[in-house]
């Protein structure tokens, strides 16, 4: 876990400022038991993440319509990958349904579905600016080499845009490159939301300190990480090949299990008095051997 920043005194007593941004250390078991209690909010509340599910799965098929309808089929394949990056967001009103689970707080529509809208005047805006920001690149890095590897040939259907990919060395060029690139900008959204999304409902913090955090906890685990990264990245596009059906039940479960995910790799905020300074009780009390096991 890291360490404590900032420091001062209260009634002489030396005390040290909180460091917002601190996280445990986690292995692959943390990552099984957050699956496990992420099912478990499903199987609790399944109307919920069967709605947000369904809200997902929708919007997949209406970005592939879209694309059809404007006569622009080969972008179906990056848009539906780019429409899987937005998932963090969406995923906020299953992260409050884990939260009112975890509480013991009444479920109801109007307070799940409030506490996305509340967010409006919240850093997460901001987050999902980042979110978007990312995913705007990647589809101009899909149009700069399509132009590069393909130039600005027109494709009369889907199938016909796979043919060409998957038969011409320039295809093949664009698909590996393509995806090496989307992987980079997978990893590095990742790295920034994993803790971000659920850190800013939980928290009264900037969206700054919550990327910070995210990455932190990216840097300390990056086996258990990235290895829950390509879990949700094989979920996810095994979940899009029926028609985005298997996002009913997938996105309810990764979402619900980065709530519990989050609050294992973040311990509790520690007791603050009215400076904002840490006194040395809550000190002793969020030490590392006292948040070794976070609370879930």
């Amino acid at each position: 876990m890291t360490g404590e920043q900032g420091s001062g005194t209260i009634d002489g007593q030396p005390v040290r400022r909180p460091d917002p941004t601190r996280v445990n250390a986690i292995g692959f078991d943390a990552i099984v038991d957050a699956l496990g209690a992420g099912m478990r909010d499903f199987r609790k509340a399944p109307r919920f993440g069967l709605f947000f599910g369904a809200v997902y799965a929708l919007g997949g098929i209406l970005v592939l319509l879209t694309a059809s309808a404007l006569h622009m089929s080969y972008l179906s394949y990056p848009l539906a990958i780019g429409f899987g990056l937005i998932g963090p967001f969406i995923a906020v009103g299953l992260y409050e349904v884990s939260r009112r689970l975890e509480t013991g707080e009444p479920l109801g529509w109007a307070g799940v579905l409030g506490v996305i809208w509340a967010q409006r005047k919240r850093e997460i805006a901001w987050m999902a600016f980042v979110v978007l920001f990312v995913q705007i690149m990647w589809m101009y890095q899909v149009r700069l080499l399509l132009a590069l590897f393909l130039g600005f040939k027109s494709f009369a259907s889907f199938g016909a845009f796979v043919e060409v990919v998957v038969t011409t060395p320039e295809g093949l060029m664009f698909l590996v490159i393509g995806n090496a690139i989307g992987a980079v900008l997978s990893v590095l959204l990742f790295s920034l939301t994993v803790v971000s999304f659920p850190m800013l409902l939980d928290r009264d913090v900037d969206f700054i300190t919550a990327m910070i955090t995210s990455v932190r906890a990216v840097v300390t685990s990056p086996k258990p990480m990235i290895g829950w990264a390509l879990v949700v990245t094989a979920t996810l596009i095994v979940s899009m090949l029926p028609l985005f059906a298997g996002l009913l039940v997938a996105l309810p479960v990764l979402g619900h299990t980065t709530w519990h995910l989050y609050r294992k790799l973040v311990p509790p905020a520690p007791q603050e008095d009215e400076a904002g300074l840490q006194s040395p009780t809550a000190s002793s009390a969020s030490s590392p051997a006292a948040s070794a096991s976070p609370a879930r």
